[in-house]
């Protein structure tokens, strides 16, 4: 089994990461969704946004791992049958889909430490607020935390749609790549 990337395909720490920030992604937009109509005495009032705040920790650490490792390891070539169009569009797509994680996640730090208290995660340890409790930061990273929610899901989307067209109309190995570990060739 390949651990790194190689020339053609990507290796099984790209791939497993891939997949745990996809999955990650859309179990807490879900989650976020389901809570925001919870009334104060709903039993998931507290440990829905408890377990949101937790798992936002471990996807910050999970997508510096996957930073750290695209930046250690080699990146596959572009397949021969994609276009410059596509390559930037690409390019583009992914930029976009890490900024806007990252606007998420601090956002929603800045909503959980707005009050001046850290962040419980699963109960094991404590990230610190590192700045002091404002008045109505909380409302306004909300806000952005919202809508940077929906377009990285939304982009999302459009970066899943691309990964379908191109094994399905253009029958090529760029789903598949990302689907299962590419043995070196």
């Amino acid at each position: 089994m390949q651990l790194r990337n190689s020339e053609h395909g990507y290796g099984l720490v790209a791939v497993t990461l891939h997949w745990l920030v996809a999955i990650t992604v859309f179990a807490m937009f879900g989650l976020g969704l389901y809570m925001v109509d919870l009334d104060y005495y709903d039993p998931w009032y507290t440990d829905a946004p408890d377990l949101h705040r937790s798992a936002g920790v471990l996807l910050f650490v999970l997508v510096i791992l996957r930073l750290l490792w695209r930046l250690v390891n080699q990146r596959p070539a572009p397949l021969a049958g994609h276009r410059q169009f596509e390559r930037v569009a690409a390019v583009v797509v992914h930029g976009f889909l890490y900024l806007d994680l990252f606007i998420v996640m601090v956002s929603g730090y800045l909503i959980s430490t707005a009050d001046g208290r850290g962040i419980e995660v699963f109960g094991l340890f404590e990230v610190p607020a590192l700045l002091a409790a404002e008045k109505g930061r909380e409302e306004l990273a909300g806000l952005v935390h919202w809508y940077a929610a929906l377009a990285l899901v939304a982009m999302a989307g459009v970066h899943a749609a691309a990964a379908l067209k191109h094994h399905f109309v253009d029958r090529d190995q760029t789903l598949m790549r990302m689907l299962k570990v590419t043995p070196p060739k």
